[in-house]
């Protein structure tokens, strides 16, 4: 058998995330295993994804601030066709209403597809993806790494 091929497995496959001038506070945060996200400095309203403009009041004014990590899944779907890229099985695909009163797409982990219900409580949990940078996504609350 080829060592090198041994290890295979347990190195990421997963893409890195694609950062962007105005999401970079949020990938940094990600890579140190945090969640961040942005509110608008006048109006106090969460925004994602994060963006140079308040789309509710269109101030420029923006705070980044931490994240609970906790929400309930609020829909769900697992892509099969065609397969996706940088996963060894089809991922679980989700929009989590955070408890900050937003929606986050991300992947569950920690679960097998037919488990998840609407309203399941998930925290966040970070994964390796190449080049060493880190994505959030979600797994059943209390159910640790």
């Amino acid at each position: 058998m080829n060592p090198t091929a041994a290890n295979d497995g347990d190195k990421p496959i997963r893409l890195a995330p694609i950062v962007t001038p105005d999401a970079k506070f949020f990938w940094d945060a990600a890579d140190r295993s945090e969640f961040f996200g942005q509110k608008c400095g006048d109006c106090n309203r969460f925004r994602f994804p994060p963006r140079p403009m308040c789309p509710h009041c269109f101030s420029v004014k923006r705070e980044e601030v931490a994240l609970s990590g906790r929400g309930k899944i609020y829909t769900w779907i697992r892509p099969q066709h065609p397969p996706a890229y940088g996963f060894r099985e089809p991922p679980i695909v989700a929009v989590i209403e955070l408890e900050e009163g937003f929606r986050f797409v991300s992947n569950i982990e920690g679960i097998a597809f037919e488990q998840v219900t609407a309203g399941m409580p998930v925290e966040v949990m970070f994964a390796d993806t190449m080049g060493k940078h880190k994505v959030p996504v979600f797994r059943p609350l209390g159910r640790g790494a």
